[in-house]
């Protein structure tokens, strides 16, 4: 006897449809899974006869052969128990195969039969979407995030009983119906505002700026400055995401296994702060089966490094790929696989070793080799790569003191759409959506200088010495405050301000 039915794995952020097949012969009693199982899938052996008998239905003693087919990749995780499950129910004869046919079945087993949440739902719904599959069939747990996909029906059941009783006849099988709620309708108030930073006026505008542009941005001054408390606030700042944004975050913490049972779609823009002990494979993604790191944890989001030159070298530098081209690759024995990772870097860092240099109150006790060392952690292929530097001076008592509240993140995020609505406009027809996104082409088309602006960024990058990328990030920077202001044309005095944002390339520490 055999039956087939449908199932989905992943590949990356990816569904791809999976048959099924389970063949009973007469011979002695033996249970074997075949096409590329791992160590979770050939357990399901145990899950599903288990589940079988103590739901009150027959398990065949005989001999049961399950392909998963593709078979020549490989899978893994509990998502195929149900499938299994119902596979082998359907060539016993106790239910009927073609009212299983064309929908799409996921879902982890217990002993007793109680059908628990997996990973990865989101993708593999649309997956099923694309294909024109009548529906899907997944635990009682991922309903809201499956119907995340419009157009989709699906039928969410909480034990294997539940759902051979539909089959049967004896229950309405009925699909679920999500209410239809805008993005953002339950999106939580943030904890943090900029309101709460006391002073830092031009380290507000800086972050200003990155927010309204994109850029990445690195933040230098001495302990107790405020430079974590100022990137903590930079998500409330940056724009509303828009559903398909949402949709694309939410892929990846679906496979991640980051998602709430309460909240399945990722409303808010991401903010990831690993430790600065983070691996290569867990900052960029990695494993035998490659899995999304903080990169793609932060996609459309915020990527904080705390302490940066305390990040291993040779970590650091693997961010010059997903910085560059807004995703990283990754290559295993069993699988080659891209994830998106169009973030924000945002770092912090001290100037020195013991963090006082240049402090009007405490007196820096490191030598210059030693100072000269630990900003030369950081290469300089990476920090051509951030686009804003900044110093982040102590903030002074009478700061401190004050009662007056500062600008709002509301406020101040105002401006940012604003200066974000008119890039959308710009870029419509190239692509890409904000002025750090732009290209020698863009950047050309879009930055056009006057004499007198050519004469002073011509001074900057003699006086500098600014790399050639250096000098395109400037622009770009130039492009980012013209927009701020509502400007077109872009003048000598964004170009001042822009030049500003490169401390570093000014050797302020050195």
């Amino acid at each position: 006897m055999l039956a087939k039915v449908y199932s989905c794995a992943l590949l990356g952020i990816q569904g791809y449809l999976v048959e099924v097949q389970v063949d009973i012969t007469q011979g002695l009693p033996a249970f074997d899974i075949v096409g590329l199982p791992d160590a979770s899938i050939k357990e399901a052996k145990e899950r599903v006869r288990a589940a079988i008998k103590n739901s009150g239905f027959q398990f065949p003693m005989r001999r049961i052969t399950v392909n998963l087919a593709p078979a020549d990749i490989k899978k893994e995780g509990p998502s195929f128990d149900l499938p299994i499950a119902l596979a082998i129910l359907a060539a016993t004869g106790q239910v009927d195969s073609k009212q299983l046919k064309d929908y799409v079945i996921v879902g982890e087993l217990a002993l007793d039969g109680e059908i628990r949440r997996v990973n990865g739902i989101l993708p593999m719904a649309a997956k099923a979407k694309a294909l024109q599959m009548r529906g899907m069939i997944l635990p009682e747990n991922n309903k809201e995030e499956g119907a995340l996909v419009r157009g989709l029906n699906v039928y969410p059941f909480s034990s294997l009983g539940e759902i051979v009783t539909c089959l049967l006849g004896e229950e309405p099988w009925l699909p679920y119906e999500k209410s239809e709620k805008s993005l953002g309708e339950n999106e939580v108030i943030s904890a943090v505002d900029f309101s709460e930073v006391r002073g830092q006026e031009s380290a507000k505008r800086a972050l200003e700026v990155a927010a309204a542009g994109g850029h990445n941005i690195l933040m230098v001054g001495s302990p107790g400055s405020g430079k974590t408390m100022l990137a903590r606030r930079i998500p409330t700042i940056l724009p509303s995401m828009s559903f398909e944004e949402a949709l694309e975050v939410t892929k990846i913490y679906s496979i991640s296994g980051l998602l709430s049972n309460e909240h399945a779609l990722v409303e808010q823009r991401p903010f990831r702060a690993p430790h600065h002990t983070i691996s290569n494979s867990a900052l960029v993604g990695g494993g035998r089966i490659p899995k999304p790191g903080e990169v793609s944890l932060s996609h459309h989001g915020v990527l904080f490094l705390d302490e940066l030159p305390e990040f291993k070298r040779n970590v650091l530098e693997v961010l010059r790929q997903p910085l560059e081209d807004s995703i990283v690759t990754i290559s295993r024995v069993n699988a080659t696989l891209t994830y998106p990772a169009k973030f924000m870097l945002v770092g912090a860092m001290n100037p020195c070793p013991c963090g006082h240099f240049g402090d009007p109150l405490k007196e820096c006790t490191c030598t210059p080799n030693q100072i000269s060392r630990y900003l030369g952690k950081i290469s300089g292929p990476l920090l051509d790569r951030i686009d804003i530097h900044i110093e982040i001076p102590p903030v002074k008592l009478d700061e401190l003191d004050t009662v007056q509240k500062g600008e709002s993140s509301q406020e101040i995020r105002k401006r940012v759409e604003a200066a974000r609505m008119i890039q959308r406009e710009r870029y419509q027809e190239e692509g890409i959506y904000y002025n750090a996104q732009m290209g020698p082409l863009q950047i050309e088309r879009y930055c056009k200088l006057s004499h007198d602006v050519k004469n002073l960024m011509g001074e900057a990058f003699k006086r500098l010495g600014l790399s050639a990328r250096a000098y395109m990030r400037i622009l770009k920077l130039v492009r980012t405050i013209a927009d701020l202001a509502g400007e077109g044309e872009i003048k000598v005095r964004h170009v001042g301000e822009a030049i500003q944002y490169r401390s570093l390339d000014r050797k302020l520490w050195e």
